[in-house]
Parts: C-alpha cells; structure tokens; sequence
C-alpha cells in the first residue's frame, strides 16, 4: 500500500509530522484527520527516501535516544505535578527534534480525544513494546505513573548504554581491520610496482621476493572482480540477516564460543530481570511479569529455555528451581531469587540480580576493549611492517648481488 507523509497541527497548536498507509491521498488526509490533525500538506513518501536518509537529508526514524529522552522528561514533568496531556504538549512544543514530535504528535492527538496514554501507546508496537505498554498501563491504573516512568527511563539509559557499548566493541576491530587492507592494496598497487624495475635483471629471486611480485601482481590483476564478489557476498548476508537459519547459526555460534557465551548470557540475563524487577515493583503478577520479560530475551534458544521455565512456575514450581535450570541463572544467582522468595522480596531480588550483571558487564566490557586495542594494533603492525620487512630486505639482496 503507498505510504504518504502529512504535515499540520494538532489541537494544541503544535506540528505534527508523521507518515501512513493509504490507498489515496485523500484517504491519507482523512487518516490525519481522525488523528485530530489539521492537515497542511500531504505528499506521497517517496520511494528513494532511504538514499535521502543516508545522506542526512530524510526525516530520521524514532530511536531509543528519543524514546529515552521522552520517558525521562515525562517522568520528571509528571513528578513535578503537571497533567499527562499537558506535558506530552510541552514536550511536543519544545521541539528538541522532528523524530520526537513525530512520536508525540499522534499521543497528544488522541490523549484529547479522551484515550489514555497506554492505549495510545498500544497502536504504536515499532516504539512502544508490551512491556513499556503495561508498565503504562499500570501506573495509570495504581497512580503511580511518574515511578514508572522513572524506572523506565533508567532502563532505557542502560539499554542505549549497552547498544552503545556493543556497537564500539563491533567498531574498532572492523576500523582497524579497515585500515590494514588499506595499507596492504596501497602497498601492492603503487609500492611495489615501483620496485619491479629493480629485479628484472635478477636471475634468481628470493622466495619472499617473488612471493610479494607475485601477490602484487594478482592484486593489480584481480581486485576488481575480488571487490564485486566481496560486495556480494556482504549484501546476500545482509538480506538474509534476519532468515530463521542465519539467526540460528548466529544463535549457536554465540553460545558455542567461551567469550562470547559468557557475554551473551550476561546480556539476556540483564534485559530478562531488569523489566522483571520493573514490572513485579509496578504490582504486576508474577506469573503476567515473567511472561512479558520473556519477550526481552532477544537470543532464540536461551528465550526457548526461560519460557520452559516460565510453564514450569505457571504450574507451581519455585522460580529459583525453575530458572536454576536455565543458562541464565547459575547457582549464585539463583540463590539470590531462593533468597528473594523466601522473604518475599521477589522485585528487590531480580533489581539486585540486574545490578551486579550490568557492573559485571561494565567491567568486562572495558577490560576486553582494553585489551583488544593494542592487540589489534600490534596485528597490523606484523602484517603491515611484515610486508615493508620484506620489501626492503628485497632491496638489500638485490644491491647485494650487484655490488
């Protein structure tokens, strides 16, 4: 179905910047329309908006930052007495960006057409997700809505660390790696065919000597078609990035490697009981808790395994028996939740799990990044100080032979 973008205000006065499904562009106008919108213009979205994106010049996508800026804004906003309306207004007006107005556009539309701010949330699952939207739901329920946003913004902060955390552990070794293969094609491409003039009148070659001719030679000759394979190699991954066999082999490769199973399994642990610890401190049941905290367990066997265990709870077993079972929870963490359900401090128990998990990962974190940079540094020193190594010692053994 096309997709059209709509500009205008909402009711409040402030702008509204959003895009929907329509089969016309009246229909799309109507669709603002409900929304409580006045429309200025609508427009067909148009199909090369994620080149425009790419370059900076199409509207960005909601991400966690904003969601993490809005919650955190709201929670102190709310604190502070104002009305939920009344602050999704103020923070729709102070226009910290497009993507966060566009978030809070729809919200403030509908929460003046008297819908509450979780059943708003409810129509938009690619922001909100069923957690945030029954912790929602449950502060607007108990009164304690300004707690909920508080501890959802500090969960979001952890989370937009994390991503931040894995993402620059990702980065360094592939910039690294970047910059070797740099220096390798200059070096094979302009350096050392500028040294071929030396060895034509040699008889005999050394073997490192013919061995970097003859590497530079194939690369001149070859590096085209080496850089269209490689470029389609790396596109079909990334289409097929999401298939189901990609997402088990990646899931199988996670917890077959040592490192990564440790750091994998400390992850899912801190996403699975930091929303536990959120929801049981909300008053959610324990039994609606676990499941929806399932559904942050983003690796596909170890959410396989919490959700067995979930059954098992549902059918009476002690959840520190049942988790105990599980990867996530080895025996010093499950005798944390034995300790946490005998005295009835289940919600402080699971807060205290996920704290020690995130310093945990913390420290590892800055310890492997510690170590991995001058690991990877001394890397392409031997690659690429190996290569200079045996082009001058090329150089030496040809003069050699001449004098």
């Amino acid at each position: 179905m096309p997709q059209f973008t709509y500009e205008g205000f909402d009711q409040s006065g402030g702008k509204v910047t959003a895009t929907v499904e329509a089969p016309s562009h009246a229909e799309a106008a109507q669709l603002a329309a409900d929304r409580g919108v006045v429309v200025a213009s609508v427009r067909p979205t148009s199909s090369g908006e994620g080149w425009r994106e790419w370059l900076g010049l199409a509207e960005r996508p909601v991400d966690l930052a904003d969601l993490e800026f809005v919650t955190a804004e709201l929670s102190l906003l709310l604190d502070s007495g104002v009305r939920i309306d009344r602050a999704i207004g103020i923070l729709q007006r102070a226009g910290k960006s497009p993507a966060v107005a566009r978030l809070l556009g729809p919200l403030a539309a509908q929460l003046k057409q008297g819908r509450q701010l979780s059943e708003a949330m409810s129509d938009h699952p690619e922001i909100f997700d069923k957690l945030y939207v029954n912790l929602v739901s449950l502060g607007e329920a108990s009164g304690r809505l300004p707690a909920v946003f508080v501890g959802l913004a500090e969960d979001l902060a952890f989370q937009r660390d994390l991503r931040q955390k894995i993402i620059s552990a990702a980065t360094y070794p592939l910039v690294v790696a970047g910059v070797c293969v740099a220096a390798l094609v200059f070096i094979l491409n302009f350096v050392v065919p500028n040294l071929e003039t030396l060895f034509t009148d040699a008889s005999e070659l050394p073997w490192y000597t013919a061995m970097l001719l003859g590497a530079s030679e194939f690369m001149r000759e070859w590096q085209l078609p080496l850089a269209v394979v490689v470029g389609v190699v790396a596109a079909s991954i990334y289409r097929v990035r999401s298939s189901a066999a990609v997402v088990e082999f990646r899931d199988r490769l996670l917890l077959d490697t040592p490192l990564l199973r440790d750091i994998t399994c400390m992850v899912e642990r801190i996403r699975f009981t930091s929303g536990l610890a959120l929801m049981l401190g909300s008053g959610l049941s324990v039994d609606r808790a676990l499941s929806l905290a399932t559904g942050n367990v983003r690796h596909g066997t170890l959410r396989r395994e919490i959700a067995a265990a979930v059954e098992k709870v549902k059918r009476g077993e002690q959840i520190s028996i049942a988790l105990r079972q599980t990867r996530l929870f080895p025996d010093y963490f499950a005798s944390l939740l034995e300790v946490g359900e005998e005295s009835g401090q289940l919600a402080k128990a699971f807060g205290e799990i996920s704290r020690r998990s995130r310093d945990v990962f913390s420290a590892a974190t800055l310890r492997l990044t510690t170590l991995l940079e001058p690991m990877l540094i001394l890397i392409m020193g031997l690659i690429v100080g190996g290569v200079v190594v045996v082009m001058m010692l090329s150089i030496t053994s040809v003069t050699e032979v001449a004098g």
